[in-house]
């Protein structure tokens, strides 16, 4: 019988994917104002996997095999640069409040690419359910009444970031169903410093292919983005990282994909906190309805990991 993981360590890894990777927007806000955003991703992936690989070195628990290496870098680069740098590109370019949505439907990408967790999602009423009330939340969370969204580039280059966005959140669906279903024969803790430093290669490669650094200087990167690399580092890509690959042995990948609807959640109090935004009564409305969907969806398993186990052998 597979032993049930503790139900405090799945609250804390929840805890991490919530609320660190929703904190992670200010800090890559932060970062861009001074470091082009393939150079920022390739250094956050590739020094906290080189940080991850010497601790496994520490441990002595490195054993590099073609099947490993092979499988971590595909995934690695189909869910860190295909997921996430992807995003960070494409909200250059589109206002926040369209980009937040179309992010926000990768729930419903893992529901629809994920058919080994059909029985899954479809058992309870409660999980599709919340998953549309999540959704409908975050609509209500960045569309405020009378505000349109003002798209300051062309056509051309909406329409292509709004491309990239959607491609990206497959991207991730599929890059995490591939670690879950075809995972390598190796610990998390590899597997995550493999795929980190995979993504941050290929996001380096890419720099130097886009000419972006051809009028960048060192010098003029600020402390504060210093700052929000060097949290994007330790707190995103090493932290809530690995504890998502962890969620992924554990949980149906789609539930844990409603880390998408507390992000948002999480960037709107903490631009109140520390960027001096407003928070309306709408928006605070729009968080409770976001959660009331999240736990919705969370609800099943809760339920059934209440449940006491049946007798063993």
């Amino acid at each position: 019988m597979t032993q049930q993981p503790k139900p405090v360590l799945v609250l804390l890894a929840f805890a991490a994917i919530y609320i660190i990777w929703g904190s992670t927007y200010l800090a890559a806000l932060f970062g861009l104002a001074t470091i082009p955003v393939f150079l920022m991703s390739g250094m956050r992936f590739f020094i906290a996997g080189t940080l991850l690989f010497g601790w496994n070195l520490m441990q002595g628990t490195i054993d590099l095999t073609p099947q490993v290496l092979g499988r971590n870098a595909l995934s690695g680069i189909l869910m860190l640069f295909g997921g996430t740098v992807s995003v960070i590109w494409a909200e250059q370019f589109i206002p926040s409040g369209l980009a937040a949505i179309l992010v926000t439907t990768l729930p419903f990408w893992f529901v629809l690419l994920d058919r080994r967790q059909w029985a899954t999602y479809f058992s309870n009423w409660m999980i599709p359910v919340g998953l549309l009330i999540g959704f409908g939340g975050v609509v209500l969370l960045v569309i405020q009444p009378g505000q349109t969204m003002q798209v300051s580039q062309s056509t051309e280059k909406f329409w292509l970031s709004v491309s990239v966005l959607l491609v990206g959140g497959i991207f991730w669906t599929l890059g995490s169903l591939y670690a879950k279903y075809r995972p390598p024969s190796s610990s998390t803790l590899l597997n995550g410093s493999l795929q980190l430093m995979s993504a941050g290669l290929f996001s380096g490669f890419v720099s130097l292919l886009s000419g972006e650094l051809s009028d960048f200087q060192w010098a003029q990167v600020t402390l504060k983005s210093w700052l929000g690399l060097v949290y994007m580092i330790v707190m995103g890509s090493i932290m809530a990282y690995l504890a998502y690959l962890w969620l992924l042995k554990v949980r149906p990948p789609a539930i844990v994909s409603t880390y998408a609807y507390v992000n948002p959640v999480i960037a709107v109090l903490l631009g109140g906190l520390f960027a001096n935004e407003s928070i309306s009564g709408r928006q605070i409305v729009a968080l409770g309805v976001i959660l009331l969907g999240v736990l919705l969806v969370n609800l099943p398993n809760y339920k059934n990991a209440q449940k006491p186990a049946g007798p063993k052998g």
